[in-house]
């Protein structure tokens, strides 16, 4: 559950421009998690690559149960590029800052990302919505 909070309040601030447009009364919600932006983002990178790793180990479960397997790999790469947008901050800060090469390709991916960050944080809205929902359905 705590995930698909984190998922949620991660896309939220992702879509938050996309969001502000459609409700202006949204804006005071962005406002209140904002300040946390970086270590939501970097929660959810850390949960993301926790979330692709644990598909590709669980590849086995494609043939058996394929929905579970294409929404826990779709989870995991929305949080893992949300993550990477909001936490970029605090990720060169902490892993990139000493070494130029890696802080230069980092800026690159994140230039190519923030194009779709919108449509990205609506994927991890729901995306969160439904990883809290999915356990009392099934």
């Amino acid at each position: 559950m705590l995930g698909g909070l984190i998922t949620i309040a991660g896309g939220i601030l992702a879509a938050s421009g996309f969001i502000i447009k459609r409700s202006p009364n949204a804006q005071q919600l962005i406002d209140k998690i904002a300040p946390y932006q970086g270590w939501i983002g970097v929660v959810m990178f850390i949960w993301g690559i926790k979330e692709i790793i644990g598909s590709v180990t669980g590849l086995s479960l494609l043939s058996s149960h394929p929905i579970t397997w294409i929404f826990w790999t779709l989870s995991g790469v929305a949080d893992l590029l949300v993550g990477f947008l909001l936490g970029f901050g605090l990720i060169t800060h902490y892993a990139l800052s000493k070494n130029p090469a890696a802080m230069e390709k980092g800026q690159r991916i994140k230039s190519t990302l923030v194009s779709i960050q919108a449509p990205l944080g609506l994927v991890a809205v729901v995306m969160g919505a439904l990883y809290i929902a999915l356990p009392f359905v099934m």
